[in-house]
């Protein structure tokens, strides 16, 4: 199994559980400074960190597999033709682990899933997506696929690469210069108008903008405002989803 499953580590947890919720996800763990939410497709992870934290509204990409050793064996058969070995098991903070590391230096984690199925009260038109900017996306998308990634077309767009994971979420890949690094969005399949009035019921502001290749919504990130780090992004994108 591969579900998309990025973490996001922020200092605002209430406010981040009433942007998902009202987006339409549940929260399906909640341990001291440890909260999940399900989408119809995909999870989030929030983990608590003081505010002015150095990780305070940073995103690290992350997924969820079924066999943690299976997994790594998989991908790095898959890498063989490259000659390289991404997948390793590790013990991390939080367990063991399995860390795919790219040739572009950038890694993440593979997590056993705590638990298989979605939630079935998520709203099953909301997708999680993870994004990975990098100067070398072609070997981003490798490095995907040899995780069991599934391509989805990009409409003339030669330098980006979409996937969705089996199990639930998308995955991105976005040409960006300097280090390599993760971004987080929601993608929605249907319109934007009835997703826009449920935010504004819950007090939260959302504008929709043209984009060249589809419509987006815009809400402001709850780790923005007075005092955030340059790094925060202003604004959360979520997508409206085009066949």
């Amino acid at each position: 199994m591969l579900r998309v499953r990025p973490l996001h580590f922020t200092s605002r947890l209430d406010s981040w559980g009433r942007l998902l919720t009202a987006l339409g996800m549940v929260r399906t763990e909640n341990d001291a400074g440890w909260q999940v939410f399900d989408a119809g497709l995909g999870r989030l992870a929030l983990h608590a960190v003081p505010e002015g934290a150095a990780e305070d509204g940073r995103t690290a990409l992350a997924v969820e597999v079924g066999d943690l050793a299976e997994f790594a064996r998989r991908t790095n058969l898959a890498a063989e033709e490259d000659g390289t070995i991404p997948a390793e098991l590790v013990a991390a903070d939080h367990g063991d682990a399995c860390r795919i590391t790219a040739p572009d230096g950038f890694s993440f984690l593979a997590d056993k899933a705590a638990h298989g199925a979605q939630c079935a009260d998520a709203d099953p038109a909301l997708a999680v997506v993870g994004v990975w900017f990098t100067e070398d996306p072609a070997s981003a998308s490798r490095t995907l696929q040899q995780v069991g990634a599934r391509p989805r077309p990009v409409p003339d767009q030669d330098d980006t690469a979409d996937f969705t994971a089996k199990n639930g979420g998308v995955l991105m890949v976005r040409p960006a210069s300097g280090a390599p690094r993760s971004g987080l969005g929601f993608e929605y399949d249907g319109g934007l108008e009835p997703l826009r009035e449920r935010l504004a019921s819950a007090g939260i502001e959302a504008s929709i903008t043209e984009e060249a290749f589809a419509r987006t919504l815009h809400v402001a990130s709850p780790d923005a405002g007075a005092g955030a780090a340059g790094h925060v992004p202003a604004t959360l994108w979520i997508s409206q989803r085009h066949e």
